[in-house]
């Protein structure tokens, strides 16, 4: 990939610019071409395995994420397409729709044809990426099409019309596609009822400032932003609706409000929630906001923060040496991947292209960059809705989302833990651990393993405190009548957990982790009831006991985390006396350079429905929690 030099004057914090951008977009997609079958149709990129929806809708995924870069490129170069970009999608929307099939191997001697859409299948995804691509680029692809080609690909198209998403962001699609058929006149009126059957569908779900959940009752994460929001504000603008842009384009604007403080200081996005491997698309929401005019980001603000991101991972080897994207998040990590996701899974990062429809002499490119809110000063912001505690320090740059609300848990029963969801915390310098220590996690200890939280039951968030309960589960079970009220207190660095435990046998072993830092290599160590770990000189943990704990330790993580191959998490462990027992850690995550002298001071004391715990921070400033179990109040003192 040849990047032209930076422009530190206009692009102070990245150095880059619309340049930087489209000679990343070029680069990119001129790594994908070798992998074209003749026809062009289908797109197989090289990777470890197929996707659960097999080789053949595999292929079509490479199509059609990458020409939605493509039409990006092209609709933002005003047509202009030196490098035949259109010809060769033109060449394989012919190719892929003239027969579709239902044959998922690649066995049957056809190396171009797409998969019908049915029913909850992944077609119908795609079919939402070429809609828009085609919608982007019609004056110079589908408009030149012969009829015929016009005729096949649109009858393809309209399988997603037809058949039922699964229910989640994927109504969407049908949308999209609808969008699409409409504007060029093919079953309009079916084309129409899936924009309004998708709009009403994710109506139901909107919480409020700025929040959908995805489907299920608690599912809050990268795709409030990269879909639930994307697709039906993309679909007002390009329709030119200014009713519908108002309703939706205002939900956007509120929430970038808080989307805009889960980015670090070094481009990261908060890491959080499925499908991570997209990585650069955190930055679609941003351009969106600045597309439609709903965004509270200042243009300067709003590229900073997605040339930031886009950087942070093409700085970091999210980009093979022959030019692909791996399934993972710098490199390729196989412990964060879901079944669904095929090679060309991460190009649904071509989203975080959206930027290059702003013309260049939109002050989203002219304007120079400004601080995001990460960099600015030190704060605490809660987010009702998802029931987050966003934390972020200006000297080291780093976010920290303190979870007491999204669990992805569906309605009707109760999965196994989701690291991605579960834990008490994410950030954009840590990931979860998938296979060894449960880190940022408090539970009892059953048979040697620590409890799962389960369904996670939000209880409030206020001024630099968010609190939720839920019922510990071991072996697919809850544990009858024990239940665990957590509370998280904020305040620069420092982060302090309680945890009131009520139903439980006494002497039973309760476990907290901190979080799980990782890199080439990590020291770790305990100095009576703190346990500390560093990775790399660079990166540093600590969690403290503070009330009810006895022990510290470090458990080591074999196989690392998505952010390098060592880590180990601070551990901390107790036993339950009579009663309700109140377990209460100080903790926290900084960059190794950030000295941190004073720590907070703590009293915790029993009251008549539980305790009482008062927390002296050193600015000088007192906060003052009652908690029972399952429930929790906070105020200053």
């Amino acid at each position: 990939m040849h990047l032209p030099p930076e422009d530190r004057r206009t692009s102070p914090y990245t150095g880059w610019t619309r340049s930087h951008w489209e000679a990343a977009a070029d680069g990119l997609l001129a790594a994908v071409r070798p992998y074209a079958s003749p026809g062009q149709g289908l797109i197989h990129l090289p990777g470890p395995r197929p996707s659960i929806s097999g080789p053949r809708s595999d292929g079509l995924e490479g199509y059609a994420r990458t020409f939605l870069l493509a039409a990006l490129r092209v609709a933002g170069a005003d047509g202009a397409d030196p490098h035949g970009l259109l010809e060769r999608y033109a060449a394989g929307l012919d190719a892929g729709t003239r027969y579709p099939t239902l044959e998922r191997e690649l066995a049957d001697g056809d190396p171009e044809s797409w998969g019908a859409v049915t029913d909850r299948s992944q077609p119908m995804v795609e079919a939402a990426s070429i809609a828009l691509a085609l919608r982007l680029t019609r004056p110079w692809l589908w408009d030149r099409l012969d009829d015929a080609v016009r005729q096949h690909a649109g009858h393809w198209l309209a399988g997603a019309l037809r058949h039922t998403p699964v229910d989640n962001n994927w109504w969407l699609f049908p949308l999209t596609v609808g969008g699409f058929l409409a504007e060029v006149g093919i079953e309009t009126e079916a084309a129409r009822a899936a924009v309004d059957r998708g709009l009403d569908r994710i109506d139901r779900w909107y919480l409020g400032d700025g929040w959908y959940t995805d489907g299920r009752p608690r599912a809050f994460d990268h795709y409030n932003g990269w879909a639930l929001h994307l697709y039906p504000v993309l679909h007002a603008h390009l329709s030119r609706d200014r009713a519908l842009l108002a309703r939706y384009g205002a939900r956007l604007e509120a929430h970038l409000t808080g989307y805009a403080r889960l980015f670090g200081a070094d481009g990261a996005p908060v890491h959080q929630g499925r499908s991570l491997t997209y990585r650069f698309a955190a930055a679609a929401p941003l351009w969106a906001g600045a597309l439609t005019g709903h965004t509270p980001l200042s243009p300067g603000t709003t590229r900073r923060l997605a040339s930031g991101t886009l950087r942070h991972f093409l700085d970091r080897g999210a980009v093979t040496p022959d030019g692909l994207l791996p399934l993972g998040w710098y490199g390729a990590y196989p412990p964060l991947v879901q079944e669904y996701s095929g090679p060309a899974s991460p190009y649904w990062a071509s989203k975080g292209f959206l930027g290059l429809l702003l013309p260049a002499d939109h002050p989203v490119w002219t304007a120079t960059e400004e601080p995001g809110p990460a960099e600015r000063a030190d704060a605490v912001v809660p987010l009702p809705q998802p029931g987050w505690l966003v934390q972020s320090t200006a000297a080291d740059g780093l976010v920290r989302l303190h979870n007491h609300g999204s669990d992805d848990q569906p309605a009707d029963q109760v999965h196994a833990d989701d690291p991605l969801y579960a834990r008490l915390a994410h950030s954009t310098a840590t990931a979860p651990v998938h296979d060894g220590p449960a880190d940022n996690h408090f539970g009892l200890v059953v048979a040697g393993r620590p409890t799962e939280r389960g369904r996670i039951r939000p209880l409030g968030t206020g001024p630099g405190w968010a609190a939720s309960a839920h019922r510990p589960r071991s072996g697919g079970q809850p544990l009858t009548g024990v239940g665990i009220t957590s509370l998280t207190l904020t305040r620069g660095h420092h982060e302090v957990r309680a945890h009131l435990v009520a139903g439980a046998e006494p002497g039973s072993v309760v476990r907290e982790a901190g979080w799980a830092v990782a890199g080439a290599g990590v020291e770790a160590g305990t100095e009576r009831l703190t346990a500390r770990v560093r990775a790399d000189g660079r990166l540093s943990a600590e969690l403290g006991g503070a009330h009810g704990y006895t022990r510290a330790s470090v458990e080591p993580v074999p196989g690392g985390t998505a952010f390098g191959p060592a880590a180990a998490v601070p551990v901390l462990t107790g036993a339950t006396g009579e009663g309700a027992s109140l377990f209460v850690s100080v903790g926290r995550l900084a960059a190794v350079a950030v000295a941190i002298d004073e720590q907070p001071r703590l009293r915790a004391e029993p009251t008549r429905d539980g305790h009482r715990l008062t927390v002296a921070w050193p600015d000088g400033s007192v906060q003052r929690a009652e908690l029972a179990a399952g429930s929790v109040s906070v105020r200053a003192v």
